[in-house]
Order: C-alpha cells, then sequence, then structure tokens
C-alpha cells in the first residue's frame, strides 16, 4: 500500500443512493403485471435477506409513478414477537395510512372497530349487542374491517412476513379470499413470508395454497443471486463497473447469493478496511475468515432457539462438522443417544437450518448458519464437540486427515493437529491443490516452535509447495518468505539444508518482486551445494539473467560458465532447466544464440510441472522478444503458451501471460479495452507481484496518453519507486521513467527530465545492454538538447549507433533513427531531420509501434514546417492528429492539432454525426475547461495546457457558466466543486477540440 493510497470509508466511498434491483427482473414484471391487472393474490415467498421487501417496495413505486396511479395501498408488516395482537398489524398500517378517516356513513357493523381503534370513538356507530358465539364475533368484525378498508379506497393490501401473523389475521385473510368476498371491490392482495418460519398448524398454507373466487393468483419464490448477478449489486452500491469476477465469487461463496448478506458483508468489509479505494480502483485485501454479520447472526440464532435442546445440540454437532455427516456421526458429536439424535435431525430439517444433501448426510442450508451456530457456542463445549468429531473420523476406514488436522487443531491438541496438518498438506500436492498446501504448512509452521529437523523439514515443503505449485499465492508469497527467512536466521541449520533454503527463498523473492535480494540468496546456497550439482546448477541458472541494476553482465556471463561446467553432472530435467535460463539470458542480452536455443524448445511435456516449466520460459522469451521489437514472433510464442498453460493448469503462469499480453496491446496499439483490463489485473490479490506491477506500467502509460497527467505523474512515480525498491532492471521497466521524463519536457522542465534519464541510461550503457535503450532514448536525446548539451547529445547517439551496429534489433534501430532525426534538427537541418523522421515512422510501422510511428510522424510534420513546406507538413501533421485520436492519444491528438490550428490548418472533428447536444449537462470539454477553472487557470493558462485559443476557453467558460446558472468565474468554480463536476484528481485530461 502506497503513501498516496487514497481510503474512502462510508459513506464517502459508497454511493449513497438505494442499490439496483438485481436479478429480479422476471419476478418484478410478473407482480407488477398482476397488481396492474386488478383483483389478484399474490404470494411472494423466500427466506430472510432475499430481497422480499425490495421487491415489493419497487413494485409499488413502479405502480404509483404509472401514467394512471388509481391505486391505493395498505402497507402493513406483522412483528415477530412470541403474541402478536389480534390484526394489530392491520390496524398499525391503517393507522398510518388514514391517522383520521372519515367514518361517517359506515354501516352498524362500524361499531364492531371500538375495541381495535379507541381513538375514533367518537366518529365510530355505538357498538353492537353482546355475542355469545366467538365465531360470530369474529365474523362481525371481519365484516367491519372489511368495509373499512373498502370506504379508505385501499386497492391493493400489502402485509409482509406473514409467517409471523396472528390467527385473527390469517382468518380475516381468508375471508376476503373466500368465495363471496366481504364487501371490498376490486381489491388485490399481496402476502410475504419465509417458508421455514411458518409455525405448525397456522393457516397460511390454506391461504397461499388457493386460487380466491373472482382473483387471479401468482406465486413467486425467489432465489438467491448468482456470480454475475452479485456483480451487478456491488457495482450499483459502489458506483463503479470495476468489479472483479473474482469478487463477486468469493461474495458469493461467504453469502450463498442472499442480497442482504452481501450488502452486509461489504459494510463488514469496509468497517474492517479490508476494502479500499486505490487511485480510482475499488481493491480487497485477501480475505482468509470473516465474522458473520450480526443482523444475520441474530436471524439464525433466533430460529435456533425456539428449537428444543436435543435439538440444538445437533445443529451445534453440524457446524462443528460442517460438511454432510450421517445421523451416527451427529450423534455422537452431540453426544445424544440414537432416538434423540433421529428427532433432532427431523426438527433440524423441519426448521429449514438443515437438509439432506445426499441419502442419509445432512448438512446447513447455509454455511454462514453454521457460523452463526458454532460461534455462538461456549469455547469449552466447542472444544469438547471438536474432540469427539476427531476421534470419530479417525475410527473410519479412510481417515480424512485434512478434516482431522482441523478438529485436532479446534480441540487444542497441538501434537495431533501438526502431524495430520503436516499429512493433509502432502495430500493437497499430490492432488494440485498447492494454494491449500501452502495454507495448511505456513499454519503449521507458525503454530508453534517444533524441533528443528521438523523445521527444516516444513520449511523444505513450504518453499517447494509456494514455488512449484500453479497456484497464484498473492499475500500468501510475502508469508512464506518470513517463515523462510526465519528458519534461516534460526543458525542451527546443517550446511547442505540451508543452500536448499536460500535456493527456496530466493526463489520465492522473486516470486514477489525482490529481486537484488533473490540473488543475494543464490549466491550464498552456491558454496553450501557443493554436494547437490542438481541445486547448485538451479541456483547458477537462475544468476545468468541480467535483471539486476548493479551487476555488469560479465558477472552474469561468469555463472553462465559455471553452470555449463556442470551441465555432465545432473538429470536431463536440470539440464533442460538450465538451457531454457540460458536461452533467456541470450536474448536479453541481444546474443542471436537466443534464437537458435528457442528453436529447440520441447513442444509438450508428460507432466503438468513440465508444462509450466515450458509455459514459463516461453513467456520469458516473449518479453525478450519485445525489447528486439519483433511482435509477430511474440504474438506467435504467446499463443503456443497459452496452450502450455492450460495443460499446466496455472494460475500463477497465466497473470504472467496476461501481463505480457498487455504490453504488446500497448505496443501495438490495441488500446480500446486496455485500460479495464490492465486495471483488472493490478488490482487481483492472488496475483503475483510482478504482474501487477506490468499491469500498472501499462495503466501509467495508457492514462498519459489518454491525457491524465496528473494520474499519470501519480501512477508511474509509484511504479518508478515500487521497481527501484525491488530492485528491477528489465527492458520494459524503461518505460516508466521515459514516461516520466516526457512530462517533464511538456512541463518546461528539460534539467528534471535529464535526471530521470541520465541514470537510466548510464546503468543501461555500464551494463552493456544496449537492447533495452529503445523507449528511453529519443527522450533523453529530447532533455539533452532541452539542456543545450548538443554535443553530449552527438556522442550519445554516435556511441548508441556504434553499439547497435551490424546487430539486427529491430526496435532499436528505429529508436537510433528517430534520434539522429531530433540531432539534426537542432543542428538547423530540418530536411534532413524531416527524411530521419520519415525513415524512423516507417521502422516503427514496420514492427509494429504505431504510437511511436506517429510520435515520429509528428516530428517530421513540424521538420517540415520549419523548412518551409507548409501544405505537406499540415497534411501529414492533421492525419497524424486524426490517427492519434482515433489510437486513443489525445493528449498528442491534442498537442498535434494546435499545431495544425496554429499554422492556419483545419483539424477534423471527432463526432461526425452532427453537433453533438448535451442540453443542460457539461460537454466533455466544458468539464475539461472547468476543472482548470476551479484550480485557479485563467482563460489563457486553460488555453495553453488544453492546447486551444483563448478564445474558444471564454466560450466553453460562459456555455458552463450558463448551464450552472452562475455569473462569475468564482461563483462557477464554486458550483462546480459543490455539484461535484470537476476531477479530483485534478486530472489535466485534454482532448480534440
Amino acid at each position: 500500500m502506497t503513501a498516496s493510497t487514497e481510503r474512502r470509508r462510508r459513506p464517502a466511498g459508497r454511493s449513497t443512493t438505494t442499490p439496483a434491483l438485481v436479478g429480479r427482473d422476471d419476478a418484478f414484471s410478473k407482480v407488477t403485471g398482476a397488481l396492474a391487472a386488478g383483483s389478484a393474490l399474490v404470494v411472494v415467498e423466500g427466506e430472510a435477506g432475499i430481497g422480499k421487501t425490495r421487491l415489493l417496495r419497487e413494485v409499488l413505486a413502479a405502480l404509483d409513478g404509472s401514467p394512471s396511479p388509481a391505486n391505493r395501498v395498505l402497507l402493513a408488516t406483522c412483528p415477530p414477537v412470541p403474541e402478536p395482537a389480534p390484526l394489530g398489524a392491520v390496524v398499525a398500517g391503517i393507522r398510518r395510512l388514514a391517522p383520521n378517516p372519515d367514518t361517517h356513513g359506515m354501516s352498524a357493523l362500524g361499531g364492531a372497530l371500538r375495541p381495535l381503534f379507541p381513538e375514533w370513538s367518537q366518529d365510530l356507530p355505538p357498538a353492537p349487542e353482546p355475542l355469545d358465539d366467538p365465531s360470530a364475533v369474529r365474523h362481525v368484525l371481519f365484516r367491519a374491517l372489511s368495509e373499512l378498508v373498502d370506504r379508505l379506497g385501499v386497492t391493493i393490501l400489502v402485509l409482509e412476513d406473514v409467517h409471523w401473523a396472528d390467527t385473527a389475521t390469517l382468518e380475516w385473510l381468508l375471508t376476503l379470499c373466500a368465495d363471496e368476498p366481504a364487501g371490498v371491490r376490486d381489491l388485490s392482495i399481496v402476502v410475504s413470508f419465509r417458508p421455514w418460519d411458518v409455525p405448525a398448524g397456522s393457516l397460511l398454507p390454506r391461504l397461499t395454497a388457493r386460487t380466491p373466487a373472482g382473483m387471479s393468483r401468482l406465486r413467486i419464490a425467489l432465489q438467491p443471486l448468482g456470480i454475475e448477478q452479485i456483480r451487478q449489486l456491488v457495482a450499483s452500491m459502489y458506483a463503479t463497473d470495476q468489479v472483479s469476477e473474482q469478487f463477486a465469487e468469493f461474495l458469493y461463496g461467504a453469502t450463498d447469493g442472499i442480497p442482504l448478506v452481501v450488502e452486509e458483508y461489504l459494510l463488514l468489509l469496509e468497517d474492517r478496511d479490508d476494502i479500499t479505494r486505490e487511485d480510482g480502483h475499488w481493491t480487497r485485501r485477501l480475505l482468509t475468515e470473516l465474522e458473520v454479520p450480526a443482523s444475520v447472526r441474530e436471524s439464525v440464532l433466533e430460529r435456533v432457539h425456539r428449537l428444543d435442546r436435543d435439538t440444538q445440540r445437533l445443529l451445534e454437532a453440524a457446524s462443528i462438522l460442517m460438511d454432510p455427516a450421517d445421523e451416527p456421526l451427529l450423534a455422537t458429536v452431540a453426544d445424544l443417544d440414537e432416538p434423540a439424535a433421529r428427532s433432532g435431525v427431523a426438527r433440524a430439517l423441519a426448521s429449514g437450518l438443515l437438509r439432506e444433501r445426499s441419502t442419509g448426510r445432512f448438512t446447513f442450508r447455509h454455511v454462514l448458519d453454521a457460523q452463526a451456530i458454532s460461534g455462538a457456542m461456549p469455547v469449552s463445549e466447542r472444544r469438547r464437540m471438536h474432540e469427539r468429531a476427531a476421534r470419530a473420523l479417525r475410527r473410519k476406514d479412510h481417515p480424512p486427515v485434512a478434516r482431522l488436522a482441523h478438529h485436532f487443531r479446534e480441540a487444542g491438541d497441538d501434537d495431533q493437529w501438526c502431524g495430520y496438518a503436516e499429512a493433509s498438506a502432502e495430500l493437497a500436492l499430490e492432488s494440485g491443490d498447492d494454494r491449500t498446501a501452502v495454507e495448511t504448512l505456513l499454519q503449521v509452521m507458525n503454530a508453534a516452535e517444533h524441533p528443528i529437523g521438523r523445521r527444516v523439514r516444513l520449511a523444505r515443503q513450504l518453499g517447494q509447495a509456494a514455488f512449484f505449485g500453479a497456484a497464484a499465492l498473492g499475500d500468501l508469497a510475502e508469508h512464506v518468505v518470513d517463515v523462510l527467512r526465519r528458519v534461516l536466521e534460526s543458525g542451527e541449520i546443517a550446511r547442505s539444508d540451508r543452500g536448499e533454503l536460500r535456493l527456496l527463498l530466493g526463489r520465492m523473492l522473486w516470486a514477489v518482486g525482490e529481486r537484488s535480494a533473490s540473488f543475494e540468496q543464490w549466491e550464498a546456497a552456491v558454496p553450501d551445494l557443493g554436494h547437490r550439482p542438481d541445486l547448485a546448477i538451479r541456483a547458477m541458472a537462475n544468476m545468468v539473467l541480467p535483471l539486476i541494476p548493479d551487476w555488469p553482465v560479465s558477472r552474469h556471463r561468469h555463472w553462465l560458465d559455471r553452470a555449463g561446467e556442470l551441465l555432465d553432472q545432473v538429470a536431463t530435467k536440470d539440464r533442460r532447466a538450465f538451457l531454457d535460463m540460458r536461452m533467456t539470458a541470450l536474448l536479453l542480452l541481444g546474443e542471436e544464440a537466443g534464437w537458435e536455443a528457442l528453436r529447440h524448445l520441447p513442444d509438450s511435456a508428460p507432466t503438468r510441472a513440465g508444462e509450466r516449466e515450458i509455459g514459463s520460459t516461453r513467456v520469458n522469451a516473449v518479453w525478450a522478444m519485445l525489447a528486439w521489437g519483433r511482435f509477430d514472433g511474440a504474438r506467435e510464442q504467446l499463443a503456443v503458451c497459452r496452450r502450455h498453460l492450460e495443460a499446466a493448469d496455472s494460475s500463477r503462469l497465466t497473470y504472467l501471460a496476461l501481463a505480457v499480453q498487455a504490453r504488446i496491446d500497448w505496443y501495438v496499439g490495441n488500446w480500446s479495452g486496455l485500460d479495464a483490463r490492465v486495471a483488472e489485473l493490478a488490482g487481483r490479490e492472488d496475483s503475483d507481484a510482478e504482474s501487477r506491477l506490468h499491469a500498472r506500467q501499462v495503466r501509467g502509460l495508457l492514462q498519459l496518453a489518454a491525457g491524465g497527467r496528473s494520474a499519470a505523474r501519480r501512477e508511474l512515480h509509484e511504479v518508478a519507486a515500487e521497481q527501484t525498491r525491488l530492485g528491477v532492471m528489465e527492458p520494459e521497466a524503461v518505460a516508466v521513467p521515459a514516461a516520466l521524463a516526457r512530462l517533464h519536457l511538456a512541463d518546461g522542465d528539460p534539467a528534471e527530465a535529464l535526471s530521470i534519464t541520465g541514470p537510466v541510461v548510464h546503468l543501461i550503457a555500464h551494463k552493456g545492454v544496449w537492447l533495452w535503450i529503445t523507449d528511453i532514448a529519443p527522450v533523453h536525446v529530447d532533455a539533452l538538447l532541452g539542456m543545450a548539451a548538443g554535443n553530449d547529445a552527438d556522442d550519445f547517439v554516435a556511441t548508441f549507433a556504434h553499439e547497435v551496429a551490424d546487430r539486427n534489433f529491430p526496435a532499436p534501430a528505429a529508436a537510433l533513427v528517430t534520434c539522429q532525426g531530433l540531432v539534426a534538427r537542432a543542428a538547423d537541418d530540418p530536411r534532413r531531420a524531416a527524411g530521419l523522421f520519415a525513415d524512423a515512422a516507417r521502422l516503427w510501422a514496420a514492427l509494429p509501434r504505431p504510437y511511436d510511428e506517429l510520435l515520429s510522424r509528428e516530428r517530421q510534420g513540424r521538420a517540415l514546417l520549419a523548412a518551409g513546406e507548409s501544405a505537406g507538413a499540415l497534411e501529414l501533421l492533421a492525419d497524424t492528429q486524426q490517427r492519434l485520436h482515433d489510437l486513443g492519444a489525445r493528449w498528442d491528438a491534442d498537442r498535434v492539432a494546435h499545431v495544425v490550428r496554429e499554422h492556419g490548418g483545419e483539424v477534423a472533428r471527432t463526432w461526425r454525426g452532427g453537433r453533438r447536444g448535451y442540453g443542460d449537462r457539461l460537454s466533455p470539454r466544458e468539464l475539461d475547461v472547468v476543472g482548470l477553472v476551479v484550480r485557479g487557470m485563467t482563460n489563457r493558462q486553460a488555453a495553453e495546457t488544453l492546447f486551444l485559443s483563448p478564445r474558444t476557453v471564454e466560450g466553453h467558460v460562459k456555455s458552463a457558466m450558463r448551464k450552472l446558472g452562475v455569473t462569475s468565474r468564482t461563483a462557477l468554480a464554486l458550483a462546480a466543486v459543490e455539484a461535484g463536476l470537476h476531477r479530483a484528481d485534478g486530472e489535466d485530461s485534454v482532448g480534440a477540440g
């Protein structure tokens, strides 16, 4: 988490609007249609929190807003009290609807309402004569109540939570639905209830199971939301489309798709700061265990407390076991005899808390119910049940080691837990569940101070599971690093074990992005691995990659030679691993021999681990190919790589492949939707640090090209700081300082730009990897020339040309010609410069790298203008401007448009369907201008920032003032801030006017 992370807590982060009604379109349509037709009985059923109330509120709101809203709604909710007052919910609803009703003219039956509405006694008819027959009394009362409802003009009676309704209320509803309606004309009745909470003997089934005379009948059973529907719900709550499917899956698993529980969980996550807003994107931390939301816990426990103690104990046992269990196991854990267990299962099933998953095996309907029940148990009783569960499961023919580990741990038996946990981790590894193995081993390692032998053995298992597994570990990788470091620091380890653990620690440090630290561990491991050439060659092979700043190429080549000396002493798989690393190293060093090695890569492997190794090697090769500028080959290799990833089933390598695909798309101009894809990858907490960093690099580059200078500056600075902290030195990382230097040049600060490019260029030259110079070379020359250091620029370009002479480096070749054009332009030779820029543009286009091609064409056009060839220059620049805009490079398109207009040329409008109207809303350009006004800029300053004329800016200011109803710039700024119309991050988002 960086220092500039923007943390927002409710209500600042959350939308203040009600979440959207999601997943209920069909139910909404049917209920609305039934009520619109008149005289209907609508029954809506579903468990607590499923959204019955929300659905009915939305339906009623829609009917109220219809073209002819002639409905009057009587809304009542039955309270969850043990002995509700007869007709109490209906009476309360009538009081809300009509506090002072006109009861004059009611029939004599109205006097029966005096006990229900004593405050209306003066306006009601006299009380009727007392009747001896209770049923006759009820009949008179029901008729009087129906008459009152009719006089009030009620057309829709909504009674919610009728599972809690008193008998009198249900009898009255049955009377309303009888064959001879009791005097209420054109009345629709809507009831909602929870099926599992309907008490035995209730009259409710009589109401819901029959079709009333003269009324239509509709029954709706609401179901939990699916993953996509949960994603939509979260998106509506936070007013963003950037909700990952992974987050939705997490919520689905935690909430079983119950909408209210989803909302409660999100509030809980916010309160714990487990979801935050970072740089405009909602993200969450990696979560392991969440408490049950209070509202859910209270609802579940209220249902449990209505049951007898034996059934409660059986439910407690089921919550301890979690997995489906048969009656004998439940009886053992609950410490119940067979008859008590049998009747307890029957009552638990009737309550709706338990369900039969398969024949004779029972479990909870919702995992939250189990968590609520087990969490409410006294700790001592919970431990005893876990102990009974462990002993019972251990007696099985095939003991479930993972469940045994869990139960022994909860029972407090650490020795038994550690043994079964280690066995569980081994089983998880054998079955390919690497993440579970890592989590289990971390728990064991952190739970107790083990003897040194066990500690080393567990650390070795942990390191191997974490690095060689297919799962993307996210934050878990950092924990693995911490554990391995602690074991190594204990000082009691044999030399041979220390070497192997250093090798594993180096691999994990690499996985979390700490490159320099990983090389230190590998180098330190080699002396301890003299007896293990198979491990020594692996450590050496890692160090041949020229990816850390402070090692010269000679040091990498030293380990390349040392590893080669061990080839005859190792098995085929270890030899293959070294040759793969050698291939990547040669490609990164710019050696043609790397291509020959690439051609000899195996096409397939017999195991998943082998497929992962091939896939990883091909991903590395693709990154190297981008530095060369061989994009066609890179795309072909990535397509082959995907086949290996599918065979390997590796989420970790999948993320790396997504990262390199994003960089390819950036270079070749496939920018449509790229910002969303890299934002998704950057926000995935289970992905590796390297993939997230690559995604953020591309996001910063896109932000800059699109004109979001402030956002880009922030993103790129943070990425550059992270690259420095991690010791990252790789070809693709060079684009970040290059982009930051471009920003400083645009601000008119070549000195600051040179302070960024200079060290990077020096490092590349010192390391001797001129293949990596492509992205930063033109910016470095621009910075030197901006500082009037023409001789230094000449020297750099000459050295650059010498180092890549006779080398088949397509991308550096294009960058070199670009640099030569810059030097020619500075030497007052615009025609030669224009020719060189044209050559550079063709070289960039051949790669293809269209963005760099267009930047070269911009330089060509400017050089032609300087040479006095205005007509050809303006035609070239206008075409370049349009292509930049189409690409999505709004910042550059606006800059070129300004040059064209400045020289009397025309720029095509980007909107070709006639002038777009925005009514009283501010247009995108007006929003840009208003944002700069809020920041205190004058019209002239805003015009310079947006590459517009001051007159155009003045027109936008006047238009914005008119739309916002203000008459001064100060009032405009205040109105924009109050309405939230300015860009909160001060982003200079500029576009073609």
